[in-house]
């Protein structure tokens, strides 16, 4: 007779096994300690070719209902059916579950960044394994891989966006396709699940200021150590890139501004865009660059006086014409692209974009707030405009057209 719940809740445990039998091998072992164990007995032929009776746990009772026992019963009569023990079945499936658990989306990641190392110069491998780092592992990078999904991919890429770094999210995207394409190649994923988001991001329109790449600045620095032109014009083009600030606000610069032993330079308001005081931490690398500049044209009132009229500061066109010297065609690349390569790139390295704004001076929409900005998020300022400056030295000296001779080779 088949067993029913009520039964099942009836028997009470004794001193001894209580055996409940169902059907088609089937029953429940109820313990002295009053462990209600479901069973299921099968048959099948040893080495010799006997019948050998066998006994296959399935489960406990009440935490796996008569109903689930029946259904997991006649799973594993078809096991037996086809000549395999369930215990077998069952052992092999958790053996390849806790392998495909070890086979997270960072432990793959960061064996495919092992690989990809020797081929990288070192700010790509950097640049690589900072973006997975801060954005990719600690959202699914514990997921088994064959676990992530696109929605998994596309919400960190939405995230990225929100704070303006889109076009590192479209990166991040390239990167995680590379992850699973290797991991396929290694039979440890099925497919490639961000190549489904292959244009999911839009690449933002490029304004008059271009971005510079870590190429593009491995080969001005290559330029600037070898330019023989005058030696304030190429700290000024250092300056830039370092304090990334306005090319007015720089070559109208005067001594009397700045604060060496606070490391700060003040912009008064009247020289700055948005006629408000600005504030510039200086980052230890500007500091040397400003001793320097110290002993050529610190006797005068100006940073950088022009050659034939001292009480005059250099012109609008000196640090763009200088470029040009170097190599670069007109407008290729200017003044104002450092900033909008610092924006960009700080944007990617995942500073607040409150902090990157007010650095930059830009306007502050509340006109009673902007009357107090000037030193605002300034400790968040310092540690930033450091770590730029960090950043600038840590890309080697490389021209462009060595690199692509490099590459060819």
């Amino acid at each position: 007779m088949a067993l029913t719940d009520v039964k099942i809740r009836q028997t009470k445990p004794s001193d001894k096994p209580i055996k409940l039998t169902d059907s088609n091998g089937l029953y429940l072992e109820v313990k002295p300690t009053g462990s209600k164990l479901w069973r299921y007995r099968y048959r099948l032929p040893d080495e010799s070719g006997k019948l050998k009776e066998n006994v296959f746990a399935i489960g406990e009772y009440p935490a796996l209902s008569l109903s689930d026992a029946r259904a997991e019963r006649d799973t594993a009569r078809e096991l037996v059916k086809s000549g395999r023990h369930p215990a077998h079945v069952r052992q092999a499936a958790k053996a390849s579950q806790i392998k495909q658990n070890a086979n997270t989306l960072e432990a793959i990641g960061r064996e495919w960044l092992e690989k990809k190392q020797p081929q990288w110069k070192p700010y790509t491998y950097k640049q690589a394994s900072y973006a997975l780092e801060k954005n990719v592992f600690p959202s699914f990078g514990s997921l088994p891989i064959r676990d992530v999904s696109a929605q998994d991919i596309l919400t960190v890429m939405q995230r990225m966006e929100e704070r303006g770094a889109i076009v590192l999210a479209m990166q991040v995207r390239q990167w995680c396709s590379a992850i699973f394409r290797y991991a396929a190649s290694t039979l440890r994923a099925d497919y490639d699940p961000a190549a489904a988001l292959k244009g999911a991001l839009h690449r933002p329109e490029i304004n008059h200021s271009r971005p510079l790449s870590p190429e593009d600045i491995a080969d001005l620095k290559a330029k600037l150590l070898a330019y023989n032109g005058n030696r304030t014009t190429v700290i000024a083009i250092w300056l830039l890139m370092y304090l990334f600030t306005r090319t007015a606000e720089l070559r109208l610069a005067a001594w009397s501004e700045f604060n060496i032993e606070a490391a700060e330079w003040r912009i008064p308001a009247g020289r700055m865009k948005m006629k408000r005081m600005h504030v510039v931490p200086l980052p230890a690398q500007a500091l040397a660059l400003l001793k320097e500049l110290h002993r050529i044209t610190g006797a005068g009132e100006l940073l950088f006086p022009n050659v034939r009229r001292p009480e005059a500061s250099i012109s609008a066109t000196t640090i763009n014409r200088a470029l040009e010297h170097m190599g670069y065609g007109s407008g290729e690349v200017t003044g104002h692209d450092f900033r909008a390569t610092a924006s960009t790139i700080l944007h990617e390295r995942g500073y607040r974009p409150d902090v990157i704004e007010r650095q930059l001076a830009h306007a502050e929409r509340n006109k009673v707030k902007a009357a107090y900005n000037h030193a605002e998020y300034m400790p968040e300022r310092r540690a930033m405009m450091q770590a730029w400056a960090d950043y600038i030295d840590s890309i080697p000296a490389e021209s462009l057209a060595a690199s692509k001779a490099t590459a060819a080779d």
